[in-house]
């Protein structure tokens, strides 16, 4: 007699496989995701700290520039303008610019509040 070999062609994938390969790939891909953000985020708060630091770098280096200097420190309004608040690209200042007391410091889409703590004769002034 001839029988139909239906199940012995078994060349292609069920539909229960496929789907578990699916499942599998999400559940992968929203791992992923979820760690990519968390990533981006700690870049951005990593940007931000090293802007904090380039700006009392460069409070210093103004400070000492002025206190080598022929004339010498004479005010914390002189060490603040000579310093260069424009940190690069990515970083932005609201409002445009910090002021001698400060400023809102802005790196993608996160932000901090800084406080500038004055200059003196004995020492430069710093961003907190």
């Amino acid at each position: 007699m001839f029988r139909p070999k239906l199940l012995q062609n078994n060349m292609g994938f069920t539909l229960i496989e496929i789907l578990s390969v699916m499942v599998i790939m999400g559940v992968i891909a929203s791992v992923g995701v979820k760690k990519f953000d968390i990533l981006s985020d700690t870049a951005a708060i990593n940007a931000l700290h090293s802007g904090i630091r380039e700006l009392r770098t460069r409070e210093t280096v103004a400070w000492t520039k002025i206190k080598l200097s022929t004339t010498g420190y004479t005010n914390d309004a002189e060490v603040n303008d000579a310093v260069d608040k424009n940190i690069g690209q990515g970083y932005s200042w609201n409002p445009p610019g910090p002021d001698i007391s400060g400023g809102r410091l802005h790196f993608h889409s996160l932000s901090i509040d800084l406080d500038r703590v004055a200059s003196t004769i004995n020492s430069p002034g710093t961003w907190k």
